[in-house]
């Protein structure tokens, strides 16, 4: 609200939250667009529903914003800036750790074909300005402004992939279809995370690798596939090993599940995650 940008309009998405902040947070700013899911549909289903009542609301251009971010004032006229001298279909901002914004979190990405998965440059390195404004082939979901034409034709999250792995797919289509993706540092951000993270859970294990596999059988060719296998199973091997000599039976069965268990095209994530804290 305190952005410079003049035409903007906040969509505010209350993905089944059950504790009442989403009623708390529209009856704080009434005149917010209000997007209540009615149940937890996961980091795809709730952006997705906030960015179908953003193009309701015709807009040009789509942000997509996690809840645990500051924005600089001057952030999103500056994607928008660079969109339109680059004529970019999505632009990334520099994302700094909240904690220590020294820190660079994000500073473009790339994805990584081999791995099927998006891979942030710089990150943890010190916000010395070095970096440069640049193509990239990875747009962190934290937070990037996209062309409202480009989410018309080729729509938005991956809703199946529910969470993990679906800012990346997201990434690989645009750049498929011949789209550029650009970063842009002079546009910059503050996110809530921890500067070191701890080991994954079973949960994260299990949907990573599921969707993965979901990536590469959907926009893989034969020569990629195999080369994607040829690294991807032997490691998902030797961690099951290490969790196996370890008695971490949790993580053991989360590499079994999402590493060799079947995929369905509309798979929901187990019960498991009913019970989470909605995303």
């Amino acid at each position: 609200m305190r952005s410079d940008y003049p035409a903007l309009t906040i969509v505010l998405v209350d993905n089944a939250s059950d504790d009442g902040s989403g009623a708390r947070l529209h009856a704080r700013f009434p005149n917010v667009e209000f997007v209540q899911t009615g149940a937890n549909l996961g980091f795809t289903g709730g952006n997705n529903r906030g960015l179908e009542r953003a193009m309701e609301l015709g807009a040009d251009y789509l942000l997509v914003l996690n809840n645990d971010t500051i924005v600089d004032a001057a952030c999103i006229s500056t994607l928008v800036s660079a969109a339109e001298l680059t004529r970019a279909a999505a632009v990334a901002p520099r994302i700094l750790y909240h904690g220590a914004p020294d820190r660079i979190w994000y500073g473009g990405g790339d994805f990584k074909r081999w791995r099927a998965i998006g891979v942030h440059r710089r990150e943890g390195m010190p916000n010395d300005g070095s970096d440069r404004a640049g193509p990239i082939t990875f747009v962190t979901g934290c937070c990037f402004l996209w062309r409202a034409s480009v989410y018309r034709d080729l729509g938005g999250f991956a809703e199946h992939y529910f969470i993990y792995v679906e800012d990346a797919e997201l990434s690989v289509r645009m750049t498929r279809a011949g789209h550029a993706l650009w970063y842009e540092p002079r546009a910059t951000l503050l996110h809530r995370v921890p500067m070191t993270t701890g080991a994954a859970t079973p949960f994260q294990i299990r949907q990573r690798d599921r969707n993965r596999r979901r990536l590469v059988r959907t926009h893989y060719t034969a020569a990629e596939l195999l080369a994607f296998a040829c690294w991807f199973y032997p490691t998902r091997a030797l961690h099951l090993t290490r969790y196996l000599v370890s008695g971490r039976w949790p993580e053991a069965r989360a590499i079994l599940v999402g590493a060799f268990g079947t995929l369905r095209p509309t798979a929901t994530p187990s019960s498991e995650v009913q019970t989470r804290r909605p995303i």
